[in-house]
């Protein structure tokens, strides 16, 4: 008999130990907000971490990134499977916790896959993937057709204010910024994502994509950063297949520092008989963004509109 009790006490004891196990281990999931909207994490340090990425509003796709942050940055490779037809051109996009978004760069898609090597600076962010290529700003109600999920095991970062219409004017990872434009003109607003230039090597050159819009789509342009004491950075453009500006407009160059200043790197006026032009400049700011603008008259800020797309190429 005792026997007996001494056999059930003991495997009571032993289920009841396993619950407080079990429910050790589930209070260690974690559950991303309740209506999906922010899945931001900090990523460890030299851990390779996977990521799904949930589709949203299309069906049968999947996306997969793997995200090494190290020394040097974060590094992102992303790929998705069964992309809908319709759905040809995507831009990655980090999303951090003020809410402020990065763009990483456009996802190369064919025959319904996509891939996609990017780096950030930024070690606290979600990813999401729109057909929108030049989002400044991310709600529940922004145009996605991807967003990270939380990876079990990992806490979801709170999110510190809302993002909804607000414009950030600088942050440490993106600089966006509203400029003061002169009477009758429409004021713009420019995202130039900082380029994380404590993080290059200095001394030597850093090579810069370019994809261009609006009155210089189908150029080309390589842009080539190089760190250098004491605190400088030279910066160093050049145009191919240039297109002709507007009559009395100009193509012009920025470094865009973290809280928002400007600095003209330089400045294009293109005819048609010349495809060709160079800008070499520098720029004293500790990290910057670049943006190149059309303007009218040049002052000590841009008002024009943006005409490019800049990142950094893997």
């Amino acid at each position: 008999m005792s026997k007996h009790g001494l056999s059930f006490a003991a495997v009571t004891l032993i289920l009841a130990l396993a619950a407080v196990a079990v429910a050790q281990t589930t209070e260690k999931k974690v559950v991303q907000n309740p209506d999906g909207s922010y899945t931001i994490i900090e990523y460890p340090v030299k851990k390779e971490v996977t990521v799904n990425l949930t589709p949203v509003n299309i069906t049968g796709a999947t996306g997969v990134a793997t995200i090494l942050r190290d020394d040097d940055g974060t590094r992102i490779k992303l790929n998705l499977a069964n992309v809908p037809a319709d759905v040809t051109a995507l831009t990655l996009y980090a999303v951090d916790d003020s809410g402020a978004i990065t763009a990483l760069g456009p996802v190369a898609i064919s025959n319904g896959t996509g891939t996609l090597v990017a780096t950030t600076p930024l070690s606290k962010f979600m990813l999401v993937a729109s057909p929108e290529a030049a989002l400044t700003a991310y709600d529940p109600n922004t145009r996605i057709v991807f967003r990270s999920a939380v990876p079990e095991g990992f806490a979801v970062v709170p999110f510190s204010r809302s993002a909804s219409g607000e414009t950030v004017s600088a942050t440490a990872a993106p600089s966006t910024a509203v400029t003061a434009a002169p009477a009758g003109v429409v004021a713009s607003t420019y995202t130039a994502p900082l380029l994380g230039i404590p993080n290059f090597k200095k001394g030597d050159d850093t090579k810069i994509k370019v994809d261009f819009s609006g009155a210089l789509s189908g150029a080309r342009a390589n842009i080539f950063i190089t760190p250098e004491n004491p605190g400088r950075t030279k910066v160093e453009l050049k145009f191919h297949d240039l297109k002709e500006a507007p009559a009395g407009k100009r193509f012009v160059a920025w470094a865009v520092g973290g809280n928002g200043e400007y600095v003209k790197l330089g400045e294009v006026v293109s005819t048609g008989g010349n495809n060709e032009a160079q800008i070499k400049s520098e720029t004293a700011l500790a990290d910057f963004g670049l943006l190149i603008t059309m303007e009218e008259a040049v002052g000590a800020s841009p008002v024009g509109p943006g005409v490019a797309h800049i990142h950094i190429v893997p």
